[in-house]
């Protein structure tokens, strides 16, 4: 799935001005920052990935992956698996659907 692409409509440069967030959050549990707070600045599209600006304590601006922060709502299914499911039952019926493919006979087999 590919990052929200938005319209440009004002300066890349100048902050949101109908986002009031104020702060961001750091939720990767495998980042060094994980549950500290920053300053929110911006969020962007850079390389294709979707990514939150933030200032730090000192006003460095840093950037993370958004999906690394609170800046969306959780997704449900997540809250409701509390740990206990790493795969949603959508991905895991794919994967079913590509094993089986694999599995048939006619796979590798040319028509003449």
């Amino acid at each position: 799935m590919s990052p929200p692409r938005w319209p440009c409509h004002t300066s890349s440069t100048a902050p949101d001005q109908h986002d009031q967030r104020g702060v961001v959050r750091v939720t990767h549990p495998f980042h060094p920052w994980c549950g500290r707070e920053f300053t929110f600045i911006d969020r962007h599209l850079a390389w294709d990935v979707d990514r939150v600006s933030f200032a730090d304590e000192n006003g460095e601006v840093a950037s993370l992956p958004a999906a690394w922060t609170d800046i969306d709502p959780v997704d449900p299914f997540v809250v409701i698996a509390a740990g206990r499911c790493p795969f949603r039952v959508q991905d895991l019926l794919a994967a079913a659907d590509l094993i089986d493919a694999l599995r048939s006979p006619d796979v590798g087999k040319t028509t003449p």
